[in-house]
This record gives structure tokens, sequence and C-alpha cells, in this order.
């Protein structure tokens, strides 16, 4: 009886270590994907940030009115051409 206690007693010691170790192992494996993932996030960010600045930058008003009158040969109409319309 005293030596089947203790072959159950150190099985669960086995089976308690290799799970440690298990857990610890897969612990490691989801900090190295956080990493990778934080790593993804600032690289997106960044890219973000860029975009925004390159948009306001081809959407200000003095570009917009040069494309307008170089590329699609557009005009302001003249003062009388313009009507104003009320309610």
């Amino acid at each position: 009886m005293r030596y089947l206690a203790l072959i159950v007693l150190t099985a669960t010691v086995v089976v308690s270590a290799i799970s440690v170790i298990y857990v610890k192992h897969e612990s490691r494996k989801q900090f190295v994907l956080l990493q990778s993932l934080e790593r993804d996030r600032d690289r997106l960010q960044v890219d973000w940030n860029r975009l925004q600045l390159e948009y306001s930058a081809w959407a200000t008003h003095d570009r917009i009115e040069r494309v307008a009158t170089s590329s699609l040969a557009l005009h302001a109409p003249r003062t009388r051409s313009v009507v104003l319309v009320t309610r």
C-alpha cells in the first residue's frame, strides 16, 4: 500500500512538472506572438500617420485649384455669370 501511494505521488509530481513546462512554453509562444502583433500595430500606425499627412497635402485648396486650372482647364466663373439663388 505504501509503495502504491509513493508511485501515485511520484506520477502526480511528474505530470505536474510536465504541465508547468508545457504552460511556460505556451506562455512564451504567446508572448512572442504578442510582440510580433505589437510591431505590426506600430508599423501600421506609422503608415496610417504618413497616409494622413499625404492626404492632407494632396487635398489642399491651392493644389486642387492648380490641378483644376492646369490639367482640367477649369476656371472660376466671372462675377456677372454667377447667379445667387435665395429661397
